[in-house]
C-alpha cells in the first residue's frame, strides 16, 4: 500500500512533470529552439536521470515516476534542440 508521504510525491511529481508540457509541446507545433539552452537542457537531463536512479536506490515510485518521464521529455527538447539549431 502507498503511504501518506508517497501520495504527495505523486501529486508533486504530476504537477512538475505537467508544467514542463507547454515547452515541450510549444517547441513541436513550432519547431523553435532559439529561446532553449543547450547546455541547460544537458545538466538537466543528467540531473533527472540521477533523480530517477536515487528514487529507484530508495523504492520511491513518486521520484522514479516524475523523474524518468521529464528526463524523456528533456531528451525530446535536446533532440529538438539538436534538429533545430
Amino acid at each position: 500500500m502507498i503511504d501518506f508521504n508517497e501520495i504527495i510525491g505523486l501529486v508533486a511529481a504530476v504537477l512538475t512533470t505537467a508544467s514542463f508540457l507547454p515547452q515541450v509541446f510549444k517547441t513541436y507545433k513550432t519547431k523553435d529552439t532559439s529561446g532553449l539552452s543547450l547546455t541547460m537542457y544537458i545538466v538537466f537531463f543528467i540531473g533527472v536521470v540521477l533523480w530517477s536512479v536515487y528514487g529507484i536506490y530508495i523504492n520511491s515510485l513518486s521520484i522514479i515516476l516524475a523523474n524518468s518521464i521529464t528526463a524523456i521529455l528533456a531528451l525530446y527538447l535536446i533532440f529538438m534542440k539538436l534538429k533545430y539549431k
